[in-house]
């Protein structure tokens, strides 16, 4: 077997099976989630970029595959070799056997980039159809900046996108204080303008695709906690805990949001209340930062173990 499947190999494993486990009951994720969503989505890149150079190196011929990672090689800052991004792509003398390895290794990516743009794509219809169905029972409140509907049930949820808007019921009107519903406005603002139903979409995806991984498991369902908190962060610039958290207690229960939208109360409502009410450590900026930047070089780190090792 060709040795440069080998760190593939070690990624598809780090990545699927052994890093996911603890990044899920890591302290610092509740503490810093807009960091590990970067941290979860890393991990997705860095695994399907590990089975598409896996799926590379396993198909190509054993000189061909020797010649990319020569040629590559010289790309890497600690290397003395000339790099020429045309050295590394034209390697000459191509047979069908490379086309077929390269052919393979671009649709480990594009299979689900392409799973990506439907769940999107069919979202984005949801959505739409519900605000149809808004401009006929809903009314604007230029003063909330969202579509007032007349139900009895203490709602409020946010429909992302190009044409977004925030819903609230006449039942959050009249159960909610002035502060209780402006913290739950901000949350859902916190959505619309972070794009997080893009993140969702992604980690549902993946979610799908692998099913039996346990990063696929794991990043279905801390994503859009994650998600949750980082609003709620968002949210507290502007509002007090107790407001905020308040707002989670009294539409916790009972509320029914449609597909495609972010709700302020739902099933993570009481952890979210627990961590909103008790301080918790948001840690350096620096150290944030470093992290963060240690995350986008791992998402690369597979094409660069898959093609450019040398043993």
């Amino acid at each position: 077997m060709n040795h440069h499947v080998l760190p593939p190999l070690l990624v598809i494993l780090l990545a699927g099976v052994v890093f996911p486990g603890p990044v899920a009951r890591s302290r610092w994720a509740r503490e810093a989630p807009r960091t590990a969503v970067a941290g979860w989505l890393a991990l997705c890149a860095a695994f399907l970029l590990a089975v598409s150079g896996g799926v590379l190196q396993l198909l190509l011929p054993y000189d061909s595959s020797h010649a990319l990672a020569d040629r590559a090689a010289a790309c890497l800052p600690w290397t003395t070799g000339s790099c020429r991004f045309s050295d590394v792509v034209s390697l000459g003398g191509l047979s069908t056997m490379d086309y077929v390895a390269a052919g393979a290794a671009a649709t480990v990516v594009a299979l689900p980039t392409a799973a990506l743009c439907h769940g999107l794509a069919r979202a984005r219809r949801s959505r739409t159809r519900h605000s149809d169905v808004l401009r006929m029972v809903g009314s604007t409140d230029a003063t909330l900046r969202a579509v007032v509907i007349d139900h009895d049930t203490p709602a409020v949820y946010c429909l992302p996108g190009r044409t977004a808007r925030i819903v609230v019921s006449s039942g959050a009107r009249k159960t909610l204080t002035a502060a209780q519903l402006t913290a739950a406005l901000e949350h859902e603002r916190a959505h619309i303008s972070g794009r997080h139903h893009v993140l969702v979409s992604a980690a549902e995806t993946f979610g799908r695709i692998f099913p039996w991984l346990p990063l696929g498991r794991w990043v279905r369902t801390e994503v859009p906690l994650l998600l949750e908190m980082a609003a709620d962060d968002r949210a507290l610039r502007r509002c007090s805990r107790d407001a905020l958290a308040t707002a989670l207690y009294a539409m916790a229960t009972g509320q029914r949001t449609p597909p495609a939208a972010f709700a302020v109360g739902g099933p993570s409502a009481a952890l979210r209340m627990r961590r909103i009410l008790m301080p918790h450590r948001h840690g350096h900026p620096a150290l944030r930062g470093l992290l963060a930047g240690a995350l986008a070089v791992a998402a690369a780190a597979p094409l660069v173990l898959a093609c450019c090792s040398q043993f």
